[in-house]
């Protein structure tokens, strides 16, 4: 029996097939990193891999620790089908363990931020800031991103399919996936009235300032630009924006040439 294109399909197998097909997901390179297991278990025989995935759904979120009881996993992954079987990539994050950690996900009584969409934990957030994180970020990364793109391209070519999509949470996000071959599916404008709005004399330039996110320098960084977004200099949540890359291929693709 040919193997399943779509998550909908791998839920459906049984948890060993469905689970060894979901280690494609890893990038090989957090195994050595990290010193794992090729099994994902510790030296106690306990399950470093989470994998949430009923039969009936047809999503996946993968969290992947690199020791048992840590609060952040190395790898957190939600994916989920397109409406024609294509993947989709919602949340994407690695976390290097051994870097220092910034509660923005949390309020200090533990309440959840919703990535600071709901809620946000101003103080965290500045000191996050300063140590050079992007918003949304706990923990700095490991600087694997190039291999985990890699890791999941061959996902993608080994169920069958050239192309998979992305929801960047954040401007920044949009900004990275550009850099690494994506495209638009929507959202381009949007994403060039910011470049726009940041240039010398634009709406958002003179919104800068008066705010410990909203930095001068935001003109010229990536990164700043994104905090002040998150902020609300733009007016609105930094949202509607999905995009596409076709496996093997960059799409030339940028709205900024701003350095990070």
């Amino acid at each position: 029996m040919s193997q399943p294109s779509t998550l909908g399909g791998i839920n459906r197998l049984p948890p060993g097939e469905k689970r060894e097909i979901y280690l494609r997901v890893i990038p090989p390179e957090l195994f050595a990193r990290f010193k794992l297991s090729p099994y994902l278990v510790d030296i106690a025989g306990l399950d470093l891999l989470e994998i949430v995935a009923p039969p009936h759904s047809t999503s996946l979120e993968l969290s992947l620790f690199h020791k048992k009881g840590f609060p952040d996993p190395i790898l957190y992954g939600h994916l989920t089908d397109t409406i024609n079987g294509q993947l989709h990539i919602l949340l994407y994050i690695l976390n290097d363990p051994e870097m220092p950690r910034f509660d923005v996900d949390r309020l200090p009584d533990g309440t959840p931020t919703n990535f600071g969409i709901r809620h946000r934990n101003l103080d965290a957030e500045l000191a996050a800031m300063k140590a050079g994180l992007n918003p949304g970020q706990v923990r700095k990364g490991p600087h694997l991103l190039a291999a985990a793109m890699k890791t999941f391209e061959a996902f993608v070519v080994s169920l069958g399919h050239d192309i998979f999509f992305a929801e960047p949470l954040y401007y920044h996000n949009a900004v990275i996936f550009e850099r690494y071959g994506f495209t638009y599916q929507k959202g381009r404008n949007r994403m060039q009235k910011i470049d726009l709005g940041f240039s010398p004399g634009g709406e958002l330039q003179q919104k800068l300032g008066g705010s410990h996110f909203r930095q001068p320098g935001a003109v010229s960084s990536v990164r700043l630009r994104s905090w002040a977004i998150h902020d609300g200099i733009f007016g609105e949540p930094f949202t509607n924006v999905t995009m596409y890359k076709r496996v093997g291929k960059h799409s030339g693709v940028s709205t900024t040439d701003c350095k990070w």
